[in-house]
């Protein structure tokens, strides 16, 4: 099983049952529609990551917070845009503490709103 295809598996039992469409990126960050829309979502997906993606010191850009997954072993970091979120595996991490996991998301966030680089689209059926 590649990396893509265990993140997608990944974020299909944390999104799991709730009916949403979803686009992951190869850092593992997802942009999640709550209504199916009109348009490629791949295309929308990205568009929303290239604003909301990358860091910007100093602006609502740089915030994160962490959720604890039940499920799944490792975090879902969320940022300034609700439907972005990026997960953080136990393994990429040296300390298992807020701060270090939010760091890491936030940086993989970043990486995929700079590179853009989509791996995978979820369609709601419908």
């Amino acid at each position: 099983m590649s990396d893509s295809d265990h993140l997608v598996d990944t974020w299909r039992s944390i999104i799991a049952g709730d009916g949403k469409s979803w686009v992951v990126f190869e850092h593992g960050t997802c942009v999640v529609f709550a209504e199916a829309g009109t348009g490629d979502l791949a295309t929308r997906a990205v568009d929303v990551l290239r604003e909301f993606g990358p860091v910007r010191t100093g602006t609502p850009a740089a915030d994160f917070g962490t959720i604890t997954l039940e499920e799944t072993p490792g975090w879902v970091v969320t940022g300034h845009h609700p439907d972005v979120l990026t997960f953080v595996s136990p393994d990429e991490v040296d300390q298992h503490d807020t701060l270090v996991v939010g760091l890491t998301g936030r940086a993989k966030r970043d990486q995929d709103g700079r590179s853009l680089t989509v791996v995978h689209v979820e369609q709601l059926a419908g």
